[in-house]
């Protein structure tokens, strides 16, 4: 592979202390490098978004074309009460995203985390009619995505429906409306926004039973009328797992539907957990452990250089899919705004990113970017 090539020259060059330009001097960009591709995308948190540091808004105008809201956008966040909608921070973000004329995604609308408890149930804490929360679910979906119609290019309409083992998660929407849910989430979103596309997204879908899972929901959705216009394949990965060919195989059964593919939260966890599973099942936490947190004071060389030779090898399979594969992004800009640090262990030092502290990016990925960019 050609890129592995790259990488070891790289390699080599950073053992002898050459090839590494400034970061004053660098002029690559992350989102031209891959302009004739796809989209690069970065997820916003608060501080992000309100601006505080210049340099976020700097890096964002320079390496990305696509913007995600981390959390800004989940239920809880904007409608934490039946009467209360909160926009302030959502609102500052979608004018971010005209501000850098980027491609705006709104993230997410139905989810079984990150809803207030209120959604489920009445002023006596007991569970609510499938009716009524079926009209709750509406409701949600027309004022979140009409307000934004026309200035959010694309939804995660539904996030994380299915298991691993390509079952329908036992969530409460779920439990309450059956798969139909789904069919209802997708048809109220068009209806509220009829030009923005609109996605499926979870983690894991290189599994095969869960990829062919989502598939078959896509399949009857459309069989239907209704619009469902990608996927979106989360992309919390491991150094070496999964491997490309299983991300490859289900990009390919995606592709084979008619479906647009768009990898989404990408990120590299180079850590150890107790269980060494992948994947962003919040609901998955573990006990604090030294052994678990081994890179405290800074990622060792040659693990830098693993991470820039995966995420070389990424970008080139999402090349290869470009007619497919129309937005990258990444879970965040710097490593130290990561969720990793706190998934599935809390209080760890993650190296997940692209970005240093202080916005550069890191030395391996900028050196591979730089090759890249020449056609090397």
């Amino acid at each position: 592979m050609m890129i592995t090539l790259i990488i070891n020259f790289l390699s080599l060059l950073t053992v002898m202390g050459l090839g590494h330009p400034s970061a004053e001097n660098s002029t690559i960009s992350v989102s031209e490098v891959f302009r004739k591709e796809f989209l690069v995308g970065a997820a916003l948190n608060g501080r992000d978004v309100m601006g505080k540091d210049p340099k976020v808004r700097a890096t964002l105008s320079r390496h990305f074309s696509s913007i995600s809201p981390e959390n800004l956008l989940k239920w809880q966040s904007v409608h934490p009460r039946p009467e209360q909608y909160n926009f302030s921070l959502a609102d500052e973000y979608v004018a971010l995203g005209a501000d850098l004329n980027a491609f705006v995604l709104g993230h997410t609308l139905v989810w079984h985390n990150q809803t207030p408890g209120w959604v489920f149930r009445d002023e006596a804490n007991e569970p609510i009619e499938a009716a009524t929360l079926n009209q709750r679910m509406k409701e949600h979906i027309l004022t979140v995505v009409g307000r934004y119609s026309g200035k959010i290019h694309g939804w995660d309409v539904v996030n994380e429906a299915f298991t691993d083992q390509g079952e329908y998660r036992s969530s409460p929407w779920f439990n309450s409306l059956g798969k139909e849910f789904i069919a209802t989430a997708f048809e109220t979103a068009h209806q509220a926004d009829p030009a923005a596309e609109l996605y499926y997204n979870d983690y894991n879908l290189w599994k095969p039973a869960k990829i062919d899972a989502a598939l078959r929901m896509a399949s009857e959705l459309q069989e239907q009328g209704i619009r469902i216009d990608g996927i979106g394949m989360q992309g919390h990965y491991g150094l070496e797992s999964p491997s490309l060919a299983e991300i490859e195989a289900s990009i390919q059964k995606i592709a084979d539907q008619g479906l647009k593919v768009m990898i989404t939260e990408l990120d590299i966890d180079v850590l150890p957990n107790p269980t060494n599973r992948r994947g962003a099942d919040i609901d998955d936490n573990f006990q604090y452990e030294d052994q678990f947190n081994p890179y405290k004071n800074g990622l060792p060389e040659d693990l830098r250089i693993k991470l820039a030779q995966r995420y070389a090898d990424l970008f080139e399979l999402f090349g290869k899919h470009q007619e497919v594969v129309t937005r990258v992004t990444l879970w965040g800009i710097r490593d130290q705004d990561s969720w990793l640090n706190n998934w599935p262990i809390r209080g760890r030092t993650a190296y997940p990113l692209l970005f240093e502290e202080d916005y550069s990016l890191k030395k391996e990925i900028e050196q591979m970017l730089e090759t890249l960019s020449r056609g090397l």
